[in-house]
This record gives structure tokens, sequence and C-alpha cells, in this order.
């Protein structure tokens, strides 16, 4: 099979490819036998009795095409729907904190396309616009009154690549948009390398198909090579013409890196995700009760804990409720409680505890009040992970310590990984430690500015369909599952 690139006008900005489907693919499932047939599949599918045929031109494309659906065959003055199958995507996760992960759930959908209505000579011809959606194939649907499929023919997505800019100094961002990623283990993971190395994987479950990562631009003046691979087991696939479905093409282009002061990220203090407050909390109307300020925020956070309802002069005890433990001792993990201070409520059975949120894994952590040893009021706290400045200058050679707090605990939470000039290094676990996790990492490269990257993963779990995403970068990381987990960004300069 022959791949093939093209540009977007003479000097475009962008590099675009439409990756189209095995034609064949198409043209097998555009007819239908005049041959009755009926299937009935699971109690939720409709029932399908074929009458007539038809077809669609184009047969792929990308969202947005518009389509000429023919048919011949039909009752004449019959009208019926048409329908776009589809599929809504999530995540998988079981467990009473959602801890486990279990892969990818598709959930089928179906998207009305309008209606048609066969003329005198039994023939029908209406268009439709391809909506945006997973890319490869696609059931159109004529269904009539009773809810019968009729006919049906295959519409096949076109994947596309979009890379932006071509050009710029080190550090400059590099979006890579790729649309029309699939359902199936081979079609739904798109896997980045920079100069022959692994960066990190791209996902699309829960956004139609549509990737979009950014990456720095990093090495020095001169053309770096951007790919973006196929690959469903961990890493990339590196003969996909000769694998069992060459139809899913793969990607690449030039970027160069010109001279020029370095574009850098923000200052780690504007990356770290910023506390929230609490919202919706209302005071009940009787009995002891307990809140805080924030419901979410990093460690370190200043926390006001204020309580009502109790017994003027009543002494309040509180307790800080944590996961501990790990996943590879052996064994296992459990919920214990921490000393959090002591309060004395007023004559008005009221009172104000400033404190601060305590170095803990990330995630969700009960605050449980005690009066006399019983519990009598309970609120929560969420941690979110925070990470220590580098250096901006260092010399070769020098210790460079990564430093976080509030990583999870949890098989989508409890790893960050680390990547160094677009080149994936490993990771680093924060349960064991209780969220605190310290990376040494040594200065090397050439002299200039050198960039680091850390991402969520996915530590463990299952995986349908044989796909393995685990200990790798999550690119994509704005989807990643269960948590809301912040990437971060660091540059410095090695000397000459």
């Amino acid at each position: 099979m022959r791949y093939g690139t093209g540009r977007r006008g003479v000097g475009a900005k962008r590099l675009t490819i439409a990756m189209v489907a095995l034609a064949s693919v198409s043209a097998a499932c555009a007819t239908r036998s005049d041959t009755a047939t009926t299937t009935t599949i699971g109690s939720t599918e409709p029932i399908v009795e074929y009458v007539g045929s038809m077809t669609l031109e184009p047969s792929n494309g990308l969202p947005g095409t518009t389509v000429s659906v023919n048919g011949l065959g039909f009752t004449p003055g019959e009208s019926f729907d048409l329908t776009w199958g589809s599929a809504e995507g999530s995540w998988d996760l079981q467990g009473d904190a959602s801890e486990e992960y279990h892969g990818r759930v598709f959930t089928p959908t179906v998207v009305p396309l309008g209606s048609v209505t066969a003329g005198g000579d039994g023939t029908i011809a209406t268009t439709f616009e391809v909506p945006d959606d997973f890319g490869f194939s696609h059931d159109v649907r004529l269904i009539d009154a009773g809810g019968i499929v009729r006919n049906q023919a295959a519409f096949v997505i076109d994947m596309q690549v979009e890379i932006s800019p071509e050009s710029g100094p080190p550090g400059t961002p590099i979006t890579i948009r790729v649309s029309g990623l699939g359902l199936e283990a081979l079609e739904g993971n798109r896997q980045i390398l920079y100069d022959n190395r692994y960066t990190g994987w791209m996902s699309a479950v829960t956004t139609k198909g549509t990737a979009e990562v950014v990456i720095p631009a990093t090495g020095g003046p001169g053309p770096h090579r951007i790919d973006v691979a196929r690959g469903a087991f961990t890493f990339p696939y590196l003969n996909p013409a000769q694998s069992p479905r060459p139809d899913i093409l793969v990607y690449s282009a030039v970027f160069t890196v010109t001279d020029g002061d370095a574009v850098l990220p923000p200052p780690i203090d504007e990356q770290i995700p910023p506390p929230v407050a609490r919202s919706g909390f209302e005071v009940p109307g009787s009995g002891p009760w307990i809140s805080t300020d924030i419901e979410v925020g990093p460690v370190g956070s200043p926390l006001v804990v204020s309580g009502g309802g109790f017994d003027p002069g009543e002494v309040v005890t509180f307790t800080w409720y944590r996961i501990v433990g790990n996943r590879v001792a052996g064994q296992g993990w459990e919920e214990r409680g921490i000393d959090f201070g002591t309060v004395t409520a007023g004559t008005d059975g009221s009172f104000e505890m400033t404190t601060e949120i305590p170095s803990d894994v990330g995630g969700g952590h009960r605050l449980e009040a005690s009066v006399g040893g019983s519990a009598v009021a309970t609120t929560s706290v969420r941690i979110t992970p925070a990470a220590d400045a580098l250096p901006q200058s260092v010399a070769w050679g020098d210790a460079i310590d990564l430093h976080l707090t509030g990583v999870g605990w949890t098989e989508t939470a409890n790893i960050y990984t680390i990547v160094y000039d677009n080149a994936y290094l490993g990771y680093a676990c924060g349960f064991n430690s209780q969220g605190d996790v310290l990376v040494p990492l040594t200065a090397t490269g050439a002299p200039g500015w050198h960039f680091v990257d850390l991402y969520p993963a996915i530590y463990k779990g299952e995986e349908s369909g044989g796909q393995q995403s685990f200990r790798i970068p999550m690119l994509t990381y704005a989807e990643h599952p269960g948590e809301d987990l912040p990437a971060f960004h660091f540059a410095f300069f090695i000397e000459g």
C-alpha cells in the first residue's frame, strides 16, 4: 500500500493527511441483496428485514462530507428514517472508590439524519452531512415506520492528522491533532515518536475520536522528525503495512527547530491547579455539622474547618482518614485515621479551626468530628497533585530533583511518567510514600535548553481486546480516566 502526505495550499502552516480506509471495505458493505432476511441481535437491537438496495456516494470521507444516498426496490410512497450508527465512549472504573481500571466502554447510539420517501418507481434519493464522530465504519440505516431496518450501507470516516506549526525555536508548542480514531483495539490509540524516541500515547475515548496533544520542540537547530504511529500493545507497531489491518495508516512530519529565544513553559505556580472553594453546602437544621472552606486543593493549601450545632464548650476532636499501603508488597492497603486537631465549641456551639491540607496521597479524604469518642459529623477534602520548581540554569551532570506532592493511590492516579526532551524515561509511584514523590534526575544533553514533561498515566488494570496502555505517558491527559490530573512542564538551560 502506498501512503501519501500533502500540504494544504502553498506555504501552509499545517501538514494534513486524510487517511482513507480500503475502498473494498466500504464497497463490500454498500449494497444489500433484494433477498429479504431477518436478523435479531440482542434485546435492544432492531429487527432487520432487508429489501431493495442502497448505496452511499462517496462511501468514505471526513466529517462534514455531503453524502448522496440512493436506493431502489422499495415500496412506492413508503417513508423511512435515515439514521447514523455511533457510540458514546467512557472509562470503566470499579471499586468503592473507583480505584480499579477496567478499560473502555463504548455504548451504541443512533443519530437521526432525516427521512426519505420512496418515489413511484420505488427509488430513494437524499443527502446527509457526515457527523463529527469516531473513525472507521458506521452503519447508515433505512428504518420503516415499524422500526424495522429495511436496508443499510457503511460509511467510513477517514483519519486525519494535523501538525502545527512547522517550525519555531526550542520549546515551541507543537500541536498534534488526530481525528477519526476508532473503537477497536488497533483503531483507538496513537503513539508519538520524536526523532525515533518514544514520547507517549494519544486516546480519544470520551472525545468522539478526536485527540489533541501539545509537545515542546526539542533538540538543536535543524529538522526533527515526528511520527504519529499506530499501536495498541503499549508501544508503536513498526511494520503496519504487514499487519492484519494495513488500512490503519501512520503519519510522519518534519518540524524545524530555528534559532531564537526559547519558548518556556509557564512558571510552575501557574501550572498547579488552584484550590477550589466549597459550593453547595447548606447548614443542616439541627445536629452537629462540619465543613471546610475549600473542597479541593494541593498539599499545604490553607484550610479552615468550621462547624456548628455542638453544645457550648464541647470538645471536638478531628480525625483525617488516609489510604495506606501499596500494590507490590502483597499486603494490600487500608484506610487509617490520624489525629487532625481539637477545638472547643463556643457559646453558640460553633467554631472555626485554621489549618492546612496535610501531606498525603491524592484523592478524596474523609474528615471526621468526634465528641467523647463518638463520630458526630463528617466532611471531605480532595487533594490534587502539585510540583516544585526546577532551577533554570545548570551544568551538565548536575543533579535535578523532581518533587511532587499529592500523587494518588488508585490504579489511574498513583504514578507520574517522566519525559525528557520528548523521550520517555520511566515512571514514579506515590502510593507507598503517601503521595510524596522525589525523582533524582541528572542534567544531560548538549548545551542549551532542555525540557522535562510529567504526564499522568494508568498504572495497571484490565483492557479488553488486547489493548495495553499502562505505565506510559498519557499525552491526552485531559480525558484521563477517573481523576482530573494535571501535567507539569519544566525547562532548564545547560551551560556550555
